[in-house]
């Protein structure tokens, strides 16, 4: 089992509304299938990415779930929708992988809007709006709004500003037509920044999904065996797959985020990991979504990475509402684009989202930290128990070294004797009494050590003679320090019986002017 703490990169996120600077710490998770593009709408979304829907065909071989419509066939997949993001709303595709639920990051509230069409003002009925007309009623509430005909319109051109501004609200501007709905997501919104997530790296052949449970982390670990036994029943309860946790971490909110993987084995012995984007696609099934929500599931995410031609068009399309300058400056102030993707981040409810988010990851860094240190003291009090052990065994060895040579000369010994010496003998008796003698020379090794012997003895007899100089006292003049000691004394013991006479008597006026006072009153009284 593998647990996924790092997986968090830091960048700096400013609000364009105030002295704000925060630092976020993103993690993205963002998921595609094998999407084949067939539709969008304009100005929904990021860009071209507004509302899209794509189709994906094939089917996973050699999984024995049928042919066209398997167990994990892909059917539909969501692709660009961008829509479950930063705020409450779910989202498939690349929504879902940048959405919200376990993950940092995603394009939350950008997708395509459905304007509600209502009564107007006054109850008349309205026509369809196109996404031209919107932008042009949107610049009429906020500039020239013609609904009561005199110079109110110019307060309620304020107002719709003011809306507009904190994004919000409905604009009305006439009486035919319908209020304009301002949204956080319109581009007038002052509320929003951009910050930056981390691009995923895991393939859609690792067969990751991220469950986000609403339950705690110590309830999903302690029922973590019955989630995956109801789990391979939801998807079909095969003998041929099998489901693994890869790993399971707390999120804000009491939430549990389980990142599981299915294995798919083979009749030949053989096995492999169900795609993600397969395993996603079944499990966003209607009636396999409603047995997950039964067992706490809030959101399925797919851990799949972007391809470079996904990855481009994300970048060059801004979100919807965000300023294209500021998209750019966001992408160059990218501090390292190979890992990290510009997020938008649109209100304050986005931003305490993404705090708790940081909050979380920084605990388990903590956490993964102390257990770091942990390890660390342990392994400095091995190592220094080793060391030691090292320099007894030193020791031993030496000592049996010695033994060995005190043996192997007594054997040699026995196994010389009555032989002659030898030449090399010889050799060998010679050199040592030259260095017997180089040792006894005066001037050699012998003298020179005597001598520090000599200086090392006089140095410290110097030392006893000016210790003991430095704190002799004359007997005569200690008894005299003494005796001024004793005085000394004498006189504080006098000087504090005297205070404390002194603090009876001031005790003693102290109640005969109460009793004064109180005889006084009675008599007034």
């Amino acid at each position: 089992m593998a647990f996924n703490l790092g997986g968090g990169s830091t960048g700096t996120t400013g609000f364009p509304f105030g002295p704000f600077c925060a630092k976020t710490t993103a993690q993205a998770g963002f998921g595609f299938g094998n999407t084949t593009t067939t539709a969008s709408s304009g100005f929904g979304g990021f860009g071209p990415f507004g509302t899209t829907t794509t189709a994906t065909t094939g089917q996973t071989a050699g999984f024995p779930f049928g042919a066209s419509t398997g167990l994990f066939q892909n059917t539909q997949n969501k692709g660009f929708g961008f829509g479950g993001g930063f705020g409450t709303g779910t989202g498939t595709g690349l929504a879902a992988g940048l959405g919200a639920g376990s993950t940092f990051g995603g394009f939350g509230g950008f997708g395509a809007q459905q304007q509600q069409q209502t009564g107007g003002l006054f109850g008349q009925a309205l026509q369809p709006q196109t996404q031209s007309a919107q932008l042009i009623n949107t610049a009429s509430a906020l500039s020239a709004p013609t609904l009561l005909g005199d110079e109110r319109d110019t307060i309620l051109a304020k107002w719709n500003q003011l809306q507009a501004f904190w994004g919000t609200g409905k604009g009305y501007f006439h009486n035919n037509l319908a209020p304009v709905e301002f949204t956080q997501e319109n581009p007038f919104c002052r509320f929003k920044t951009v910050g930056f997530s981390c691009i995923p790296s895991n393939k859609d052949e690792d067969g990751l999904v991220a469950l986000t449970f609403n339950k705690k982390e110590a309830d999903i670990r302690n029922q973590q065996q019955q989630l995956v036994e109801s789990l391979h029943k939801i998807l079909g309860g095969l003998q041929q797959i099998i489901v693994n946790v890869e790993g399971v971490r707390a999120l804000p909110d009491d939430q549990t985020e389980m990142v599981i993987y299915v294995v798919e084995r083979f009749p030949n012995g053989n096995s492999r990991r169900v795609p993600a984007t397969n395993l996603y696609s079944l499990l966003e099934q209607n009636i396999v979504k409603s047995h997950l929500m039964q067992l706490g599931v809030v959101v399925a995410l797919p851990r799949t990475e972007l391809s470079p031609a996904q990855m481009k068009q994300l970048l060059q399309n801004p979100p919807a509402g965000v300023d294209p300058i500021i998209w750019e400056q966001a992408k160059v102030d990218n501090p390292d684009p190979e890992k990290l993707i510009p997020v938008p981040m649109v209100g304050f409810k986005e931003l305490l989202r993404r705090l708790k988010f940081q909050d979380q990851m920084t605990k388990q860094h903590q956490s993964r930290l102390d257990i770091i240190s942990e390890d660390v003291n342990e392994l400095q009090k091995n190592q220094a128990t080793t060391v030691a052990k090292i320099a007894q065994y030193k020791r031993k060895l030496m000592d049996q070294a010695h033994k060995v040579l005190q043996v192997l000369i007594k054997q040699e010994i026995q196994r010389k004797a009555g032989y002659a010496i030898q030449a090399e003998e010889e050799q060998l008796r010679v050199q040592l009494d030259t260095i017997q003698c180089e040792l006894n020379a005066p001037t050699q090794f012998k003298g020179r050590l005597n001598e520090l012997m000599s200086q090392i003895r006089m140095q410290n007899h110097v030392g006893a003679v000016r210790s003991e100089e430095r704190y002799n006292v004359d007997g005569d003049l200690l008894g005299e320090i003494k005796q001024h000691l004793k005085l000394q004394q004498e006189g504080l013991s006098h000087l504090i019986s005297v205070l404390k006479e002194d603090l009876e008597d001031v005790k003693l006026i102290e109640h005969g002017l109460n009793e004064s006072v109180h005889i006084r009153r009675d008599l007034f009284s």
